[in-house]
């Protein structure tokens, strides 16, 4: 399986020395739960950069961003424009975080910043619904978390697969064709810990509880699998 990585940022140049840059997150996130034939091929989709067609790739997976999708940018807007594509091909599309947002947004959903304030560190969401996909069942999922913005309105025909009071559209299917979640399974605790203290005083009161949350355990693995499954049913 050739899988399509649509690379909505990147990690800055002088951090990547010691974290990696999001393509190399991915590649180890996902390296266990792949088959031994599958192959990643990125796309710098902020420089514009996309496979020739739909078809290139056999699935596809957007990554998280700084970004906003409600941003006046046009890479933002050509991305949408492909997802609908990809949804029109019913290509196996993954989305994570920004990813997670940007495919709601594309296909008629609504995004906003959350009232609530950021979502930081480690965050447990009910699973909701189950797909014949995730397995290992899990009642609840908990992964890294690091976004102000949130779904808050699913695409038509959307299934809600995961939630929480903080969070309520954490995860969602769409047909056989779409997966995305809110949550990071290619971040590290390290990673996340780095972006926190970045962002010490934009996240104010919520800073103290999501460092204190680095230590749980965290399902990374478990929804790489996921990942995986769902690409291949």
């Amino acid at each position: 399986m050739r899988l399509g990585i649509l690379q909505a940022d990147h990690v800055d140049p002088e951090c990547r020395a010691r974290f990696g840059d999001y393509a190399d997150m991915f590649t180890v996130a996902l390296g266990d739960a792949l088959d031994s034939c599958s192959s990643l091929e990125f796309f710098d989709v902020r420089r514009g950069l996309y496979p020739d067609q739909v078809g290139d790739c056999d699935a596809y997976l957007i990554t998280g961003s700084r970004a906003s999708v409600y941003d006046d940018e046009p890479w933002i807007a050509r991305l949408k424009d492909f997802v609908r594509e990809l949804a029109d091909a019913r290509a196996k599309t993954v989305g994570v975080c920004f990813g997670h947002q940007l495919a709601a947004a594309a296909l008629g959903g609504f995004v906003r910043k959350a009232a609530v304030g950021w979502g930081v560190g480690v965050h447990t969401w009910a699973v909701v619904h189950d797909e014949p996909w995730m397995l290992p069942r899990l009642g609840e999922i908990r992964l890294l978390a690091s976004h102000q913005d949130q779904v808050e309105t699913l695409p038509h025909g959307a299934r809600l697969l995961a939630a929480s009071e903080f969070c309520p559209h954490a995860a969602f299917a769409v047909g056989n064709h779409l997966f995305a979640v809110q949550g990071h399974p290619e971040f590290t605790r390290d990673y996340a810990r780095f972006l926190m203290c970045r962002r010490r005083v934009q996240l104010g009161g919520a800073f103290g509880p999501a460092m204190r949350s680095l230590d749980k355990p965290t399902d990374e693995a478990v929804v790489a699998q996921w990942i995986a499954a769902f690409l291949v049913a």
